[in-house]
């Protein structure tokens, strides 16, 4: 990427973390008593696409912005380790994007797992059609793999995106017929953005950022949950980001996981956990919610 892109890349998605932020509400929305068994690596198939994972997707992406995060901290070799122990405990669902940096760590786990078996998701600041091309040629290149299973437009904040980015999109349309991914949608930072996903029949997937406290999120999660149930009517493939708020529910783990499975509304939600000992922990804390 040219520098003055990567800049302004970095910029706007720095801006669009800050302008989403909302006052916290007091208290937890109340849901109805879970009464079902859960676990991270159950199977589930993301809205119509026919793309079967697992319920928890492995995020390298914390505070992810200038090619890095807090998951590629940990090195090329640290996070293909972490990715592998998820996978040796069923997490099926590896969440990449150039603008984490997090693609060769991802590729350096693929190398010994069963590429079948495993979705790769990665998500693209292209706003232009050659730049688009040009993002799903690297990023196959740098993940090692022939086709990427989802593939996303990342931080859309515009209400009129699907008019604005309509060469884009057709982009990814060809791409998809084409077999080099399988799904494409979009990561929004706008209520407005999330309702013209919610409306757009463009749209298979869309990673949505919801949590009961509303912390980095497009709009309250009432709001939110409005246009989750849109989305879940038209058949989209939903998943849940910022599901511990950025850590603003690192003490309330519990609360925000049984928030997010109550819903009913989530194909799939990503964490990214930074330790195996965390990954581990959080396993936990999924199967005990019931």
């Amino acid at each position: 990427m040219r520098r003055r892109t990567f800049l302004y890349h970095s910029a706007r998605g720095i801006a669009a973390a800050t302008l989403a932020s909302h006052a916290l509400p007091k208290r937890l929305l109340a849901l109805p008593p879970i009464n079902q068994k859960f676990s991270a690596s159950d199977a589930v198939t993301l809205g119509k696409t026919g793309i079967q994972t697992s319920r928890l997707a492995m995020g390298t992406g914390t505070v992810g912005v200038g090619h890095h995060s807090h998951q590629t901290d940990l090195g090329i070799a640290g996070l293909a380790k972490l990715l592998l122990n998820g996978y040796d405990n069923g997490l099926r669902f590896f969440d990449s994007a150039d603008s984490y940096g997090s693609h060769p760590h991802v590729a350096e786990a693929l190398k010994r797992v069963d590429r079948s078996k495993v979705t790769v998701l990665s998500k693209s600041w292209a706003r232009d059609p050659n730049e688009m091309r040009a993002d799903l040629d690297r990023f196959r290149r740098e993940l090692g793999a022939d086709h990427i299973d989802v593939f996303l437009m990342h931080c859309l904040t515009e209400a009129d995106w699907t008019t604005r980015y309509r060469p884009v999109m057709d982009v990814l349309e060809e791409a998809k017929h084409k077999g080099i991914i399988r799904a494409h949608g979009c990561s929004c930072h706008s209520i407005e953005a999330l309702h013209a996903a919610a409306k757009s029949p463009w749209v298979d997937v869309d990673l949505v950022r919801i949590n009961p406290i509303g912390a980095h999120m497009d709009a309250d999660p009432d709001v939110v949950i409005g246009v989750l149930k849109e989305m879940k009517a038209a058949g989209k493939g939903i998943i849940g980001m910022k599901i511990l708020g950025q850590g603003a529910l690192r003490n309330r783990q519990d609360e925000a996981l049984k928030f997010a499975l109550g819903l009913n509304l989530l194909d799939a939600f990503t964490i990214g956990a930074e330790s195996i000992s965390e990954q581990s922990d959080l396993l936990r804390r999924i199967s005990a919610v019931a």
